[in-house]
């Protein structure tokens, strides 16, 4: 059983720090491309940030130079640092574990964490 646990939401100021955390179990965590993804109420998701299984980040333009992606095989964890927060970044963000294999898609998600900016 796939499971994709969140945890480091919170409310936080504008300008203020989170570090997001998503602890993977039931797969072979390193081969999977790792993702964070935000829907704010009345939008649709979006990604946010994704590292692929060998290291490569891709970053959304609206965080980059302010939020950055990082995982830790050994611990089977993605991490999401978020810093400068601004009031529009108040979502649930979510967790996504992706992979491609013989035109195959496999993407699990978990079940998201909340982040509120406000003062």
């Amino acid at each position: 059983q796939v499971q994709l646990v969140e945890s480091g939401g919170g409310l936080v100021q504008p300008g203020g720090s989170l570090r997001l955390s998503c602890a993977a179990s039931g797969i072979m965590f390193s081969i999977y491309a790792m993702g964070w993804y935000r829907q704010a109420p009345g939008k649709e998701r979006e990604l946010v940030a994704q590292i692929t299984s060998g290291g490569t980040t891709n970053i959304a333009d609206s965080v980059k130079g302010r939020f950055t992606i990082s995982r830790d095989n050994a611990k089977n964890t993605v991490y999401l640092q978020m810093n400068s927060l601004k009031f529009e970044e108040t979502a649930v963000y979510y967790c996504n574990a992706h992979r491609v294999v013989a035109g195959l898609t496999s993407d699990y998600w978990g079940q998201g964490t909340q982040v509120t900016v406000s003062s």
